[in-house]
C-alpha cells in the first residue's frame, strides 16, 4: 500500500513537472510583453512596474491587426472547408461498403507520410501559371491560402470522422428511415448532431494547425494574405529589433488560441477519443 501511494505521488510530481515546463514558456512571454525595449535588451526586468505600451504600439508598428484579421479568414475558412468534407467523406468510408473501400480509406491518412514541402514548388508554379494564363488568381489570395490549407489536413480530417462516425450506431438511422426519414435525412437530422463533439474536434484542430504554419504562406503570399506568423516576423530585421513588440504580438497569437481551447476541451477530447471505442 506505501509502495503504490510512493508511485502515486511521483507519478503526481512528474505530471506537475512536465506541466510546468511547458507552461514556463508562456508565462515568461506574457511577462516580457509587459516591460519595455530597453529593459529586454539589457536583462534588467522590472516585474513590479508592469507596462502595456507594447500592446499599444504593436497594432500600427506592422499594421499587425492585418495579419490578425487575414489568420482569422483564412484559418476559419480552411476548417470550415475541411470539416465539411470530412464529414461527408468520412460518413461514406464509415457507412459505404464498395470494391477498395479500405485500400481508399488507408491511402487517404498514408497522403500524411510524404512530407509538405514537396508540395511547396509545385503549388507556387501552378498558383503563378494560373495568375498569367486565367483569371483565377490564387497567389497571395485568401482562397488561395484556404484552399492549400483544406487540401493538406482534409486527409487527417476524414481519418478523424471516419473513425468517430463507426462508434455512432447503425439502429440510430435504421430508426430514422424506418420512421420515414430518407438516408440523408438521417444523416442531417440524427448523425451529424451526434457527431458534434467530433465535428467541433476536427475543426479546432484543423484552426490550429493552419494558425501557426509558416512554411507555405511566407512562399505563396506578398501582402494581401499574409497572417500572424509572418507578422511576427517582422518586428526583427536587419536594423532594428523591437524585442517588447515581438513578446507582445505573441501573447495576442497566443492567448485567443489557448482559450478557444480551453473553452471547447471537453468537446474536443471527447471528439479525439470517442472513435477509438466502438458503440
Amino acid at each position: 500500500m506505501i509502495r503504490r501511494r510512493g508511485v502515486d505521488w511521483g507519478l503526481n510530481a512528474l505530471t506537475y513537472l512536465v506541466v510546468a515546463i511547458m507552461v514556463a514558456p508562456v508565462v515568461w512571454l506574457v511577462l516580457s510583453s509587459l516591460q519595455t525595449s530597453s529593459q529586454l535588451s539589457t536583462g534588467s526586468y522590472d516585474f513590479g512596474h508592469p507596462t502595456l505600451d507594447a500592446f499599444r504600439t504593436m497594432w500600427d508598428a506592422v499594421d499587425f491587426g492585418r495579419y490578425f484579421r487575414n489568420s482569422l479568414i483564412i484559418c476559419s475558412g480552411a476548417a470550415l472547408f475541411a470539416t465539411a468534407f470530412a464529414a461527408s467523406a468520412g460518413y461514406a468510408l464509415a457507412r459505404a461498403r464498395f470494391r477498395g473501400s479500405g485500400v481508399f480509406g488507408l491511402s487517404v491518412i498514408g497522403t500524411q507520410l510524404i512530407p509538405g514541402s514537396m508540395f511547396l514548388l509545385p503549388i507556387f508554379i501552378g498558383f503563378v501559371w494560373l495568375g498569367r494564363n486565367t483569371p483565377f488568381q490564387l497567389f497571395d489570395t485568401h482562397i488561395g491560402m484556404i484552399l492549400v490549407y483544406t487540401a493538406f489536413f482534409t486527409p487527417v480530417a476524414i481519418f478523424l470522422m471516419r473513425a468517430y462516425f463507426q462508434a455512432i450506431p447503425r439502429e440510430l438511422e435504421e430508426a430514422a428511415v424506418v420512421d420515414g426519414c430518407t438516408p440523408f435525412g438521417a444523416f442531417w437530422r440524427i448523425v451529424l448532431p451526434n457527431a458534434a463533439p467530433g465535428l467541433l474536434a476536427t475543426f479546432v484542430y484543423a484552426f490550429l494547425f493552419a494558425w501557426d504554419e509558416l512554411l507555405f504562406v511566407s512562399s505563396l503570399t506578398q501582402y494581401n494574405a499574409e497572417t500572424i506568423p509572418l507578422g511576427i516576423r517582422t518586428f526583427i530585421s536587419n536594423y532594428q529589433q523591437r524585442y517588447d513588440q515581438l513578446m507582445a504580438a505573441g501573447v495576442v497569437s497566443t492567448v485567443p488560441v489557448m482559450v478557444a481551447f480551453f473553452a471547447t476541451q471537453r468537446w474536443l477530447v471527447r471528439g479525439l477519443t470517442a472513435g477509438s471505442v466502438r458503440g
